[in-house]
């Protein structure tokens, strides 16, 4: 008898190195995690199913355009930094600094605001990057493996 209970996902995409992990309901995107490498897990609702395809649509394509209902979350100073970097174009990228600055705020804040983005690869805080272009931060993490996820992503849209 397994001890482990449902899944947590609605849907889990595999990604090379890594795989995207999708909360919903038949709404609305609750949110996307990185999980490590493993397998796939089918899409339980339409929603899902649909998030399922428009990841794997930018895994293949980095210009892809998501169009997903997102469950609105966050401070409203998380959601101004969120509209900041959905609004930075694919094959380019910005600083915490110059997104600070555009809100006339710190750095600190835009990068803490920026780890705690629940959608990330849709609103892509990949992005953003530390002063002189130095890869800082993603998803709270300063080393490891989710830099490595950074670092795929960027190189994946510089083609």
């Amino acid at each position: 008898m397994s001890t482990a209970g449902p899944s947590p996902w609605q849907a889990v995409i595999a990604a090379p190195g890594f795989r995207l992990g999708v909360r919903c309901d038949e709404g609305t995107l609750h949110g996307i995690v990185f999980l490590p490498p493993g397998p796939a897990q089918a899409p339980a609702n339409a929603l899902a199913a649909e998030a399922a395809r428009q990841l794997a649509a930018y895994l293949t394509d980095p210009e892809h355009a998501f169009a997903l209902p997102l469950l609105p979350v966050g401070t409203p100073f998380q959601r101004r930094v969120w509209r900041e970097i959905a609004a930075i174009p694919v094959h380019q990228t910005r600083s915490y600094g110059d997104i600070a600055r555009e809100l006339c705020s710190a750095a600190r804040a835009v990068g803490q605001a920026c780890g705690r983005n629940p959608y990330p690869v849709v609103v892509p805080c990949h992005r953003v990057l530390a002063a002189a272009g130095g890869l800082g931060g993603f998803a709270r993490q300063r080393d490891g493996h989710l830099l490595d996820v950074k670092r795929w992503l960027l190189a994946h849209e510089a083609r």
